[in-house]
């Protein structure tokens, strides 16, 4: 299992996002409160965020190592601002290795993505079919041997033909759970102007910060609160959240496969 992190809004510091809040997600790297399977999640973190002034697609950063171990990282992340930030520390399902390849967030162009859970029966045929199931062009971009990539790779493809993120996630959501019955797949995929997340199988809270439909407005969807504000607000299992820079967050059930 992982723990992850998004936001949209104005500039935050990756410090004050990831680091210094009381229940950070590098407290949650030792110390999770709602996670249900593990109890570190040691075996690697990532973090990618998005410059528009530079370029638009995001810089990524990721190491197989624990986020508390690398002081690079605490040293630089009260330097870096970013209006878009998607992050995660992981802690590696068997049999996938602690290697920085199967770390997230994954990136493909303008689109990070990140996964917290599990496919059912990846590692004993599940991913063969999975990968017959992808386009030529997506297939030939996994690198890794975790689940998530793959995960990723069929979002991306749902995103090729059209759809939005949270219906790209949907629809990746329906199916696994199809091909594979209880699976956890708690997934965030985002461009830093609009963001899709999905609650299925493990906790997921959404955050909303200023006045709605305003600059100052901002979003943060994560695996649990990093503080105890009461405005953190428990996304049902079984649901999908959008959310577009400066607007609300929508919420809603997903479809059944």
């Amino acid at each position: 299992m992982c723990r992850l992190l998004a936001y949209l809004g104005p500039d935050r510091s990756l410090e004050h996002l990831l680091l210094t809040p009381p229940h950070s997600l590098l407290r949650q790297s030792w110390a999770p409160r709602f996670q249900t399977r593990g109890t570190v999640n040691a075996d690697g973190f990532g973090v990618g965020w998005y410059v528009p002034a530079v370029r638009p697609e995001p810089v990524q950063y990721r190491r197989a190592m624990p986020i508390w171990s690398d002081r690079s990282f605490a040293s630089l992340a009260g330097t870096v601002l970013a209006p878009a930030v998607l992050a995660s520390v992981r802690d590696a399902t068997p049999p996938s290795p602690s290697e920085e390849t199967s770390t997230a967030p994954y990136l493909a162009g303008r689109w990070l993505f990140a996964h917290n859970g599990e496919v059912r029966g990846f590692a004993a045929g599940g991913k063969v079919a999975l990968l017959a199931a992808l386009s030529v062009e997506r297939a030939a971009t996994i690198t890794g041997t975790a689940d998530s990539e793959v995960l990723f790779a069929l979002a991306l493809d749902q995103i090729d033909a059209g759809a939005p993120p949270a219906a790209a996630l949907e629809a990746v959501v329906r199916r696994i759970q199809t091909a594979s019955p209880g699976s956890r797949l708690n997934m965030v995929l985002t461009d830093g102007e609009h963001l899709g997340a999905t609650a299925c199988g493990d906790s997921l809270f959404v955050l909303e910060t200023g006045a709605p439909h305003g600059a100052q407005h901002s979003t943060v969807i994560a695996s649990e609160p990093y503080d105890d504000d009461p405005a953190w607000v428990r996304v049902a299992d079984g649901s999908v959240v959008a959310a577009t820079r400066g607007e609300p967050s929508r919420t809603r059930p997903m479809v059944a496969a």
